[in-house]
């Protein structure tokens, strides 16, 4: 059961992950500077059918308010046979947690989990070790390195990524996904039957945007291919390695859609 028996844990599985097709053309353009270079990108790996993960999802409601931290709820769908159909579930948010588990060489994929800058995983519900986590990694090299910048016109979403400041980071994958900030949740069946949940910056789409290879490169993104009901913000990151073989955070930013 290892040390993580506050949490829900399950054996790592192999599953196909997504593959993300965008149209998008590369752009020359001024764009205007993100508020906060960010430290870090917190991914929380929750789900609604889980009694351990209220905690968690309040600590990245409060992470959230942070501007130099880019907090991330991805909630999966391995739970959703316990008696409770998540409803914000995506199964693509599974795969990425499995990927992460196999890129660490571990068998550790549970609820509440949390990821920080692609690398390091601690128990959501622990505000110190997240914290720790987030200091430990952000002294990795290359690691929230690479300048990143977004910006609205018309409607498209204008991607900036500057050229690499570190020899050893030259190339990543850079993705758009869009965020609603908050969504209440009023749950009926399962563990946390009763409780009416709070998630913050939930993720609802997930899409490539393209490959940088540690050059200064643009791209624009049609705002209608991240609009849905209820979302409101969207957040770019670059990450080394591949969405099969996910690595070290290099860079990110966060913007308001409304």
């Amino acid at each position: 059961m290892t040390t993580m028996t506050a949490s829900h844990l399950i054996p790592r599985w192999s599953g196909a992950l997504w593959s993300g097709a965008l149209g998008i053309c590369a752009i020359i353009a001024v764009i205007r500077p993100a508020q906060a270079e960010p430290r870090a990108v917190v991914e929380l790996f929750t789900s609604q059918g889980c009694s351990s993960c209220p905690p968690a999802d309040q600590i990245i409601g409060d992470l959230s308010k942070d501007p130099s931290v880019i907090a991330l709820s991805m909630p999966i769908d391995y739970w959703d046979y316990l008696g409770w159909k998540d409803t914000l579930a995506d199964s693509r948010f599974s795969a990425r947690q499995r990927a992460y588990s196999r890129m660490r060489g571990d068998r550790e994929v549970y609820t509440p989990q949390v990821v920080v800058n692609g690398s390091t995983h601690v128990i959501g519900s622990d505000r110190a070790g997240i914290e720790n986590a987030i200091g430990k990694t952000d002294k990795g090299t290359g690691v929230m390195s690479v300048p990143v910048t977004m910006s609205l016109s018309g409607k498209q979403i204008n991607v900036s990524v500057a050229a690499s400041k570190e020899p050893t980071v030259s190339r990543g994958e850079v993705w758009i996904c869009s965020i609603a900030k908050s969504v209440p949740i009023a749950i009926t069946r399962g563990e946390n039957r009763g409780q009416q949940v709070t998630y913050h910056n939930v993720v609802r789409n997930l899409l490539k945007v393209g490959d940088w290879t540690g050059r200064p490169e643009s791209w624009t993104v049609p705002i209608e291919n991240l609009t849905r009901d209820g979302v409101d913000g969207a957040v770019v990151y670059i990450q080394d390695g591949s969405r099969e073989r996910p690595g070290p955070m290099l860079g990110a930013a966060y913007t308001s859609l409304h």
